[in-house]
């Protein structure tokens, strides 16, 4: 009886822990992966590009959301950079926030 109550807490903790790694996002852990990997291809896409300066240019990602946000010179580097992002495999949609600052 002991061992049985031993091994249903346990269970029961390991659920716990489970769903509550999920609630504090809102994502589950394959989610959040997914997430990074997006982030992580999108800035290497924008970094093979030769038009493209990655140090004014935030990226990040949310259920296969890609956000783009920092400053650009023109607005051809604006939509080039917005275009990149959403030939990445698995990007749903591409938030462009990318600002145009004349230099």
């Amino acid at each position: 009886m002991v061992r049985a109550f031993k091994t249903l807490t346990v269970m029961v903790a390991f659920l716990i822990l489970i769903t509550g790694c999920q609630a504090m996002t809102g994502e589950t852990m394959g989610q959040n992966i997914d997430d990074g990997t997006l982030t992580s291809y999108v800035k290497t896409k924008l970094a093979s590009d030769k038009l493209v300066t990655l140090t004014r240019v935030g990226v990040e990602t949310n259920n296969g959301v890609v956000y783009l946000t920092g400053e650009v010179e023109t607005a051809e580097q604006r939509s080039r950079i917005g275009s990149l992002a959403s030939e990445v495999k698995g990007v749903k949609k591409v938030v462009n926030n990318l600002q145009v600052i004349k230099r």
